[in-house]
């Protein structure tokens, strides 16, 4: 019964990771997918291959096969795909009544936390380019567990 809470619950997280990366990957203007703030930094295509990484990762991890293989960016498109393939791949394997290998707070302390620092990197450099994502009220948000493709809810508390 715990364990099917916390599945829930880590499902729900996996849909506010979803609604919040597609908030800021959505309508990036031309150009944006290669602008680096400094000569060491990533650019935000690297940032965005870096989240399907984490995704990819953490499905092999919960079936017992921990695998970490570095991904080559393609285009901003391809890997915004690719971001909410993983994603999906991820909620539709703890959605299964399928063993899970590893613990939810060791993946939520991991690749999860890890994606909502590099969504806020990839909103905080769309501020950057001049290219600013709205600020929402989020605990408002129509997070639905399950939903965690770009068909995000446009019923969105935005404001300035």
């Amino acid at each position: 019964m715990e364990q099917d809470i916390k599945r829930e619950f880590f499902r729900h997280t996996l849909a506010t990771v979803a609604y919040r990366g597609e908030k800021v990957l959505r309508d990036a203007p031309a150009g944006f997918e290669a602008f680096r703030a400094s000569p060491t930094s990533r650019t935000p295509l690297e940032i965005l291959g870096h989240l399907g990484d984490l995704f990819v990762w953490a499905l092999s991890t919960v079936k017992g096969k921990t695998v970490w293989k570095e991904y080559q960016p393609v285009d901003w498109e391809h890997d915004r795909d690719r971001f909410f393939a993983a994603l999906k791949e991820l909620d539709d394997y703890l959605a299964s009544d399928a063993e899970i290998d590893r613990s939810l707070e060791k993946l939520f302390q991991g690749p999860v936390a890890d994606s909502l620092t590099h969504i806020g990197q990839i909103g905080f450099l769309r501020r950057m380019f001049d290219a600013p994502v709205r600020a929402e009220n989020f605990v408002k948000a129509e997070i639905e567990r399950g939903r965690v493709g770009r068909d995000q809810s446009a019923n969105r508390l935005e404001f300035d």
